[in-house]
């Protein structure tokens, strides 16, 4: 070895000694990246072993068995030598009553006992989604730990089905390079999901790190909305035209190396790229090869205009239980295809979201998102229930002096709130559920109010006697007990009131019901309950 190389190598070792000492187990990665297997072989070598067993974490598995093939045979055999003999990814593989606990304890385990390695290639044996689901459950330290022992594909994969947030978070501590190779694995529709997730700069960088036809088809797919038919459709389709002979597609299909996922139909166009129809691969491979494609395609298949809605999209997927559907324009030129992988991605999305907002978490999608970040957007939500509450509160000071006259008041006071807030939230799901899929609008909503109203005049009607006939016994007063029981049907039917129109005037306002619904409900069915309850004990009592 000559005395440059003896130098070179002295320098790295202190750089990796160094950085294992202060815990950078980024850095000592990179640095093993960027060192031939044989310069790795001989800095493991002159590294303590506890240092070695900690830097051989950080070898990469692609170039694992060059640098074993330069070290002496007994320390090849303990560096592969495992203390712990059962095998994690077939840990990860079981599915018992608690399996995602017992996964995510033991990914935590193995990394606290600094088995990166082990996880690492756990992770590269799961299927992407549930590689996804467990990144997402661990702490952001120990999920940056597992992310750095993934390859660029392996990554990419993974980055398809992680949330926005967390996907956007990882992404970002990739090297561009890195990143960019990642992306490469994506498909366009991924890619542009992942492009708007990122920074305006790095998601420049990202398209032009792609070839020119790349990156003209990801700029067009950009253009449209996100939340709309083109900004989920991907250009990977197949399409004809009418006039070719069914023989002719067929010969066309066999000479393609694989069929873009999903692949149920072939599109049907003109000459100018127009949309006609679609023709089933099912329809396809049973026709005579004589038959022309215009005798046995679907001509009465709609495409979907490229301005639809995400929602209304995935509506249309789910009423017409379709496996992909065509995007056009304007002037029906075939623009790409939506397929319902996509489509189960919105179904998801905003089932989560409809979810979170209900607690006022808007899209916290990660358990693990900076305090101060997570403590800004619940500070929100908890400001507007602070101000609810002090209406509520004032209606009762409202009523301070009956209140002091008559305890028994206080004490049954939060019965008439709570009966309606419950079944006003009965109503406002039932209600959002119904906007959400297209079932409640203008023509059924007198409809569905009378039904609401029915429903809370009898159930006001049976928990009122039940009430009453409680605080008779318990206060020993025949008035109370008939104050109450008017309260609790009053609120009732206040709470199936006002869990039907306000989702219906949020939604013409154009706020989310499912965001901002729950706290005015709330505050409804307080403010009448207390009211109510209140205002007849102060007319009837006093």
């Amino acid at each position: 070895m000559s005395e440059a190389d003896s130098h070179a190598i002295h320098t790295e070792l202190d750089a990796i000694a160094e950085a294992l000492a202060k815990g950078k187990r980024k850095r000592v990665r990179k640095l093993l990246r960027a060192m031939h297997p044989g310069k790795v072989a001989s800095v493991l070598e002159a590294l303590d072993p506890e240092q070695r067993q900690a830097a051989w974490q950080q070898v990469d598995d692609n170039t694992e068995e060059q640098v074993l093939r330069h070290l002496d045979g007994l320390m090849a055999t303990a560096l592969q030598r495992d203390p712990q003999d059962d095998d994690l990814a077939d840990d990860l593989d079981e599915d018992d009553e608690h399996g995602a606990t017992t996964q995510i304890a033991r990914v935590r385990d193995a990394l606290e006992a600094g088995k990166f390695k082990r996880v690492g290639k756990a992770f590269k044996q799961m299927h992407p989604a549930k590689a996804a689901g467990l990144l997402e459950a661990l702490p952001p330290d120990e999920r940056s730990s597992v992310w750095d022992m993934l390859d660029a594909e392996r990554a990419g994969k993974i980055l398809v089905h992680l949330h926005e947030e967390v996907r956007a978070r990882l992404a970002l501590e990739m090297d561009e390079e890195e990143l960019a190779a990642a992306a490469q694995k994506l498909d366009l529709d991924d890619l542009v999901d992942l492009i708007q997730d990122l920074p305006a700069g790095n998601g420049r960088h990202l398209l032009q790190a792609m070839d020119v036809r790349k990156r003209q088809q990801l700029l067009s797919m950009l253009s449209y909305p996100e939340d709309s038919a083109g900004g989920l459709m991907n250009t990977d389709h197949l399409s004809v035209r009418a006039d070719v002979r069914v023989g002719s597609v067929l010969r066309y299909l066999r000479l393609l190396e694989d069929l873009p996922d999903h692949t149920d139909k072939v599109m049907v166009v003109d000459r100018k790229n127009r949309y006609q129809g679609v023709l089933r691969l099912s329809r396809l491979v049973t026709s005579p090869p004589e038959a022309q494609v215009g005798e046995v395609m679907d001509g009465e298949f709609k495409a979907i205009d490229v301005s639809l809605s995400s929602s209304e999209v995935a509506r249309r997927f789910e009423d017409l239980d379709i496996l992909s559907a065509a995007v056009v324009d304007d002037n029906d030129v075939l623009l790409g295809r939506i397929t319902v992988d996509d489509v189960m991605d919105i179904i998801r999305e905003d089932s989560e979201r409809a979810m979170m907002n209900m607690a006022g978490l808007n899209d916290e999608a990660d358990m693990f998102a900076p305090v101060l970040t997570s403590a800004r957007r619940r500070a929100v939500w908890l400001g507007i229930n602070l101000v609810t509450a002090f209406l509520a509160a004032w209606v009762i000071g409202l009523f301070q002096g009956t209140l002091e006259q008559i305890v028994a008041l206080a004490v049954l006071m939060p019965i008439v709130a709570s009966m309606g807030g419950i079944a006003g939230s009965q109503t406002l799901t039932l209600v959002i559920r119904g906007l959400a899929l297209g079932q409640v609008e203008g023509g059924n909503a007198r409809l569905l109010l009378g039904k609401e109203l029915g429903i809370g005049f009898l159930n006001g009607l049976l928990w009122a006697a039940v009430v009453a006939a409680l605080a008779i016994l318990w206060f020993k007063s025949w008035q109370i007990g008939a104050i109450i029981a008017a309260a609790i049907l009053l609120n009732l039917l206040c709470a199936a009131l006002s869990g039907l129109l306000i989702p219906l005037l949020l939604r013409k306002l154009g706020i989310d019901p499912a965001l901002a619904g729950s706290v005015i409900l709330t505050t409804v069915t307080d403010v009448i309950g207390f009211l109510a309850f209140l205002g007849l004990a102060t007319l009837f009592l006093l």
